[in-house]
């Protein structure tokens, strides 16, 4: 439990600041691809006893080759090269997964193994996530600059197709940061998720980012105390306690918006309570 409750830690840290900078640079699909895309290099690694950190990184070398192979073919854009490769590569990895050959448990990349995480794993996901902190400290003036104005952002020192390569490189290891714990497909959840709720209550990036982490961290503590009380999945838990905060924050944000419309248009017709 403690090096699970270190792990989703971690994970909502950097979870949270790149999932904000991922949003605003409109890189959703992009992200949850390469999610998707590093599966058959988890399941070959688990196969041949490597470790999983190894093949989920030889998993988005191969997406990322893939997709620029495919790319460059004729009639076919950039999305529809991402989704041909992507939904390949994961049906790869689950066919590997679950081959009568395959030893039992390789399901669980899927889904994770949270409360499975080891002091070596918790070693690697603080490198990896201290590494990636430093990295978008050092960027973040560059990410500003480009992701709102683009097309300026050459005057000032910033080339946007550098920046966006290096989003993608950070947005690869944050996935590699948690999905031993959270698996393929729940991961996502912690590194979109926070900062979709923040988005919904703050409007500039710093604060956005400070919401996000503490929604990270209390849903993830919260959904590992759910599952240890219900007896439930534990990664299951923390991306529905993710949702769950979604949920309110988007109720909280439709009432809030409601009363300002209201609180306004009381002001333009000239009410006495408020005028």
């Amino acid at each position: 439990m403690r090096r699970a409750a270190a792990e989703l830690i971690l994970l909502g840290a950097v979870g949270a600041v790149v999932g904000c900078w991922t949003l605003l640079y409109e890189l959703a699909y992009g992200a949850e691809s390469l999610a998707h895309a590093l599966f058959p290099g988890l399941v070959a690694a688990a196969l041949l006893g490597l470790p999983l950190l190894l093949g989920a990184a030889g998993g988005v070398i191969v997406a990322a080759l893939a997709v620029a192979a495919v790319g460059r073919a004729p009639l076919i854009g950039r999305d529809v090269s991402v989704a041909v490769v992507v939904t390949t590569l994961f049906g790869l990895g689950v066919l590997l997964a679950l081959s009568r050959a395959s030893p039992p448990g390789l399901d669980g990349l899927l889904f994770g193994d949270l409360l499975g995480v080891t002091s070596r794993d918790l070693v690697v996901s603080t490198a990896l996530a201290g590494a990636a902190l430093i990295a978008l400290l050092g960027l973040h003036r560059s990410l500003l600059l480009v992701g709102f104005d683009r097309g300026s952002a050459g005057a000032f020192g910033a080339r946007p197709v550098l920046v966006d390569s290096a989003l993608l490189i950070l947005v690869a290891a944050a996935i590699l940061v948690g999905v031993q714990a959270l698996g393929n497909l729940l991961v996502i959840a912690v590194l979109l998720g926070p900062s979709a709720t923040a988005r919904l209550v703050c409007r500039r990036v710093p604060a956005t980012m400070v919401v996000a982490a503490g929604v990270a961290v209390v849903s993830g503590l919260g959904g590992l105390y759910l599952s240890y009380y219900a007896d439930v999945a534990a990664g299951a838990s923390v991306a529905a306690m993710i949702v769950g905060a979604y949920l309110a924050a988007s109720l909280i944000a439709a009432c809030t918006g409601r009363a300002r419309s209201a609180a306004a248009s009381r002001v333009v017709s000239g009410s006495p309570g408020l005028s």
